[in-house]
């Protein structure tokens, strides 16, 4: 059988399933007002990071995270067979090379030699087995990861090598394989998370803190710092003053108001988060159940408002459920798709039967500050409707069992992102009974296409079935699309080398302490 090789396949990963280029797009392209050149600064060995973050990690069980803010931290802790880069290409990481066969059905890896996990023992191909078996539930358990539902076995082919055989071809395999190796047989990762990336766990303390130190035995390049701390800021109005006080270095997604009272002890990087922020709406509850109501609030709500009064206009508009790092996937057509139109939006109100609009409560994650001020703009533009929105501030745990787990809520602000970087990890909980449907929406015609789009080899055919598919959700408005976020990183200024990625992870391993000449 035919086989391309690792390199081959990076060019039918970027070309044919991600789509990106070395940059992940002008528009998304990071800024920095870092000014350090290697003649001013000299780079020091070793040195603390302590992190700011706005809530505590979910579970320290990669395959069990369900938060991006967990899975964010977990990047540096965890690797897969393969790893994404700062510039959008799918590398070798637990696996040394790899192959796929022809028809796109037998995925072949073969492990790097001497890998190992942080409690220092070799990772075998049983692990691997293992760690994938575990993510497709064909070791009996839940399927955690969607895409893997094609594969009919995992097997051992020798003492490095392991092929994955798909019941169908897929083009989007490769990038689901980010998924993490961890050891076969250990009960308790979430205490004790091992495993292969640059940063090892040492403790976590709930509430207060998370701290890893650098994998000496690390395969790769490894961490310049030997130690970060990651300190729990659920209080937004403390961000400011723990940076300030020095208790933290760096803080990540700061609203542009927060970045302008720090001082020159501090480099604002700029980017954009690498997510879907929309007003979510449980398409289950009445009158959000009707169409026409939820055309009328994405025809009351201007994007554009949110993002000049909220991240400085540094974010990045959206139509639909895909976010601009995806280049082609990412449909600009539907940008403006519903200009704002008040007249419009009560007419459709009428049309439902709420000529005198309705009351709808947004519950919100008080820890994320960008969506708390999204909602606070949001509530004064649906006023425009006779919409009478109030905002419901909860704990981040709180949002996460009520809204995600039991979708027990109206509407909310939040940011939604994907596992890895391809079109499927966006749209695929939109599906009707997706495990990841928080909004509980549901279209006959959305499932169809979604099972054309997963099933074809084309990938030209693949493409205009996933713009189709934004099209659905804009179309009907499954929720009332805003933005992907600027992203304002604060970090101190004896620290440099931060990278923005084209998914939501955060990489330490790259940063550095320096000392000025």
């Amino acid at each position: 059988m035919k086989r391309l090789r690792n390199k081959a396949l990076f060019v039918f990963v970027l070309v044919f399933s991600i789509a990106l280029s070395g940059c992940f797009g002008d528009r998304n392209e990071p800024e920095s007002t870092t000014d350090d050149t290697l003649s001013e600064t000299q780079i020091q060995e070793g040195g603390t990071l302590r992190v700011g973050i706005s809530q505590d990690l979910d579970s320290l069980d990669p395959h069990l995270a369900s938060s991006a803010g967990t899975r964010e931290v977990l990047f540096n802790i965890y690797e897969g067979l393969v790893k994404i880069t700062s510039d959008a290409q799918l590398i070798p990481a637990v696996a040394q090379e790899f192959t796929i066969s022809d028809d796109a059905t037998v995925y072949t890896f073969v492990l790097r030699e001497g890998i190992r996990f942080h409690n220092g023992e070799l990772v075998t191909v049983e692990d691997v087995k293992y760690s994938i078996e575990r993510n497709a539930g064909t070791d009996g358990g839940d399927p955690k990861v969607a895409a893997f539902s094609i594969i009919q076995a995992v097997n051992i082919l020798d003492e490095r090598t392991v092929e994955i055989l798909l019941e169908e071809p897929t083009l989007e395999l490769l990038a689901a394989l980010t998924v993490a190796i961890v050891p076969k047989g250990v009960e308790d990762l979430n205490l004790n998370p091992i495993g292969t990336g640059p940063f090892k766990f040492v403790s976590r303390s709930l509430g207060q803190n998370v701290i890893i130190d650098r994998f000496d035995d690390y395969w790769g390049n490894g961490a310049n710092l030997d130690r970060v701390e990651l300190r729990i800021v659920a209080d937004a109005n403390m961000i400011v003053t723990n940076l300030l006080g020095g208790s933290i270095d760096m803080f990540l997604r700061l609203t542009a108001s927060q970045a302008a009272e720090l001082n020159e002890e501090f480099n604002i990087e700029k980017g954009t988060m690498n997510l879907v922020q929309a007003l979510y709406l449980n398409n289950d509850f009445e009158p959000l159940n009707d169409v026409r109501v939820r055309q009328a609030l994405s025809y009351a709500i201007d994007p554009d408002e949110i993002i000049a009064m909220v991240g400085g206009g540094y974010g990045v508009r959206v139509g639909s459920s895909m976010y601009p790092a995806f280049l082609r996937y990412f449909d600009e057509d539907l940008v403006y798709f519903y200009p704002q139109d008040f007249e419009r939006a009560k007419e459709l109100l009428a049309e439902a039967g709420f000529p005198d609009g309705f009351d709808l409560e947004i519950t919100v994650s008080q820890a994320d500050q960008p969506h708390m001020d999204a909602s606070q703009v949001i509530v004064e533009q649906l006023r425009n409707i006779n919409v009478n929105a109030t905002i419901r501030p909860v704990e981040w745990s709180v949002w996460l069992e009520e809204v995600h787990g039991q979708r027990n809520y109206q509407a909310t602000v939040v940011g939604v992102d994907a596992r890895n970087l391809s079109a499927r990890a966006m749209l695929e909980r939109f599906v009707t009974g997706a495990s990841g449907n928080f909004v509980n929406f549901s279209d006959a015609e959305y499932d169809s296409v979604f099972a054309k789009a997963v099933a074809a080899t084309d990938p030209d055919e693949q493409l205009e079935l996933y713009k189709h598919l934004q099209f659905i959700l804009a179309d009907r408005a499954a929720n009332v699309y805003i933005q992907d976020l600027s992203n304002l990183v604060a970090i101190r200024n004896t620290f440099s080398g931060y990278v923005f990625y084209p998914l939501f992870v955060q990489d330490f391993s790259t940063i550095y302490m320096i000392e000025r000449q």
